[in-house]
């Protein structure tokens, strides 16, 4: 290892450390490219400032702030930091609890007016859609459970949340309200700004390019507000911008006077693979990062094939083909490959779960909760149907019984004080619902979610979640008889439910395994951060279906449509750059060599158009008949 690269960045790291002074702080945006160290450098600078002013924190009550996006990433920075009690590291949601928690009026207030907002757009919808459809039961169900939370907010005392959890009893709030009120209450009560930046005179934010573009724009309101007593922290790379929630073009909202430190030395990939990812990011932001002196070559190479192709097959030729180029004989064990599909679609239609994934990642507001795996929606199939499910089959009875005792109102303390010396009726019906529910889910016909759905609120098995209660009951003789949706509740949360339950319950399964990590393909969102020996990135318009991506457009086998130049023109996000991005944190996963597999239209001119591009050498470019 060389020294001199090792302190390649030492300037970025002692502009950091000085900008923590809680006597002048000054706040900073880090940019912290690939395999940079970022974490390394969040931890030393914590470190540092603990070292030289961690009495007068202790003394104070205060602490640093460090907001990271999994509970993964908090239990490493703990573990790096030896658990240091004047630091508290937190994920985005269990931050924002922890400064509204206890404000149950103001909470009151707030989910009033959301909830009265959201009936007041169902009835507008209600009102300009066809009486007769789906939709419109949909949406008349989804007021009448809006409305039944509106009445009953009077009745709760306390409001509960869990960042881990699904939170659906009545007193309970969702991850997206818990957000949404935060950056709410943020703007609008200088009491809680004052608390924030007293509780924490320091905040750093890793991973801050994907934090809520509503809750980071009131943080930065925030320390414009406090600038002289409040250091607020950002870490990341807006290239490595992969939720569609995340800040756009944060970088250009940072103040002048803010510090500005670069880490620019990727201590990760080969030289091979930095000078690729530099050339993808050139017609984006231009930053460059510096391959380690020590670094191996590496290898890289584009395998274009057609999109008719058997695709196994090509991806174990193209393995093959790596493993004769690199002499490295792993590539031909696909345990010791990891699979990175740029697009979740091309995902769910290969690992079985398109028909649930599919109508659900069409509707924006919810995309990134899926991609998350979170959500009540969702979490009432991953973490309470399916581990009863499973255990049900297994026969493990005390399994079976530590799921319903934890959620079902089955079992409930007041279900079993109401039974008072029937609570053997009361473990008997608990029982037979679970029965019930093994049989309806061994049948030889797979069931849709809905009918599990439905039988769960029958039996009282599980607490329904509100986005769920529209469709746990039986469809009325007029849905029956309808032809369909209304064409404009298409890409709706109702509508996308609606169609995703009628999927069966495996491809649920499946799903989750996909969101898991524990399936052969990863996700881009589970990988980042992470590096692996041998990559190969799979891209494919047709298996994307051109539903946010554009891999032809990017390898420059196709031209910008009028869409893309309007959205240019006004600034916004194209296909092309969400594509950009999500193929630079794919490719610089690649710790020694990297195939990219490129399933094209017309693979001549896909060829043709990829040596025009430069990113590959003519030799790195070969098709794959």
């Amino acid at each position: 290892m060389s020294t001199a690269d090792d302190l390649y960045d030492a300037a970025a790291d002692e502009t950091i450390i000085s900008c923590l002074d809680l006597e002048k702080p000054r706040s900073f945006f880090l940019y912290a490219g690939a395999g940079s160290g970022k974490t390394r450098s969040l931890v030393e600078a914590i470190r540092a400032i603990c070292e030289r002013e961690g009495r007068h924190l202790s003394l104070g009550g205060q602490k640093i702030g460090v907001i990271t996006y999994t509970n993964a990433a908090c239990d490493e920075i703990k573990q790096r930091l030896e658990f240091d009690p004047r630091v508290e590291v937190s994920t985005i949601h269990a931050f924002a609890w922890s400064l509204v928690s206890g404000y149950d009026n103001d909470i009151r207030g707030w989910v009033a007016t959301r909830l009265l907002q959201d009936i007041a757009e169902l009835e507008e919808a209600q009102a300009k859609g066809r009486a007769t459809s789906k939709a419109a039961v949909d949406r008349a169900r989804s007021i009448e459970s809006k409305r039944r939370r509106y009445e009953n907010l009077g009745s709760i005392i306390r409001f509960i949340y869990s960042p881990t959890g699904d939170n659906r009893t009545r007193d309970s709030l969702n991850h997206a309200e818990v957000i949404a009120m935060t950056a709410d209450f943020l703007m609008g009560k200088p009491g809680l700004r004052r608390l924030l930046v007293t509780r924490f005179p320091v905040l750093l934010i890793d991973e801050s390019q994907d934090t809520s573009r509503q809750l980071m724009d009131a943080l930065l309101d925030v320390e414009a507000d406090h600038r002289e007593r409040f250091c607020l922290g950002l870490f990341g790379d807006t290239m490595q911008r992969i939720y569609a929630d995340g800040k756009e073009r944060l970088a250009e909202a940072i103040p002048e006077v803010w510090a500005r430190p670069r880490k620019r030395m990727n201590h990760r990939c080969p030289t091979r693979v930095v000078e690729l990812i530099n050339r993808v990011r050139r017609d984006d932001d231009g930053e460059e990062q510096t391959p380690r002196s020590d670094a191996a070559a590496g290898t890289v190479r584009l395998f274009i094939a057609s999109q008719g192709a058997d695709k196994p097959a090509t991806e174990t030729a193209c393995a093959r083909r790596m493993q004769e180029v690199t002499g490295d004989e792993r590539w031909s064990s696909s345990e010791a490959i990891k699979i990175l599909a740029l697009e979740h679609l091309m995902s769910a239609r290969r690992f079985g779960f398109e028909r649930f994934f599919s109508p659900l990642y069409a509707v924006e507001r919810i995309r990134t909760s899926l991609l998350q795996g979170t959500g009540a929606g969702i979490g009432f199939f991953t973490r309470e149907v399916l581990p009863l499910v499973a255990a049900l089959r297994r026969s493990d009875r005390f399994a079976v019984a530590s799921i319903v005792r934890k959620t079902s109102p089955l079992l409930d303390r007041k279900s079993l004080e109401e039974a008072n010396e029937d609570q053997a009726a009361v473990l008997a019906g608990a029982k037979a619902a679970c029965d019930g529910l093994l049989e309806l889910t061994s049948s030889n016909t797979a069931p849709t979610a809905r009918s599990i759905l439905r039988y769960i609120a029958e039996k009282r098995l599980f607490i329904v979640p509100e986005v769920l209660s529209p469709f746990a009951v039986p469809d009325t003789p007029a849905e029956e008889d309808s032809a369909g949706d209304d064409e404009e509740e298409l890409n709706t949360e109702l509508s996308g439910w609606r169609q995703a339950l009628e999927a069966p319950l495996d491809e649920i399964e499946r799903y989750d395994r996909y969101i898991q990590g524990a399936s052969s393909f990863d996700t881009h969102q589970g990988v980042k951060g992470l590096e692996f020996p041998r990559v190969m990135v799979i891209v494919s318009d047709d298996e994307a279906r051109g539903f946010m991506f554009a891999y032809d457009k990017l390898f420059g086998a196709k031209g910008k449509s009028e869409t893309d130049l309007k959205n240019e023109a006004t600034g916004k996000e194209t296909s092309i750059d969400r594509t950009r991005r999500l193929f630079y944190v794919t490719c610089s996963r690649a710790e020694d060599s990297l195939a990219v597999v490129y399933y094209a239209e017309a693979v001549g001119a896909a060829r043709a158009a990829a040596v025009e591009q430069g990113w590959f050498t003519e030799g790195e470019i070969e098709i794959i008949a």
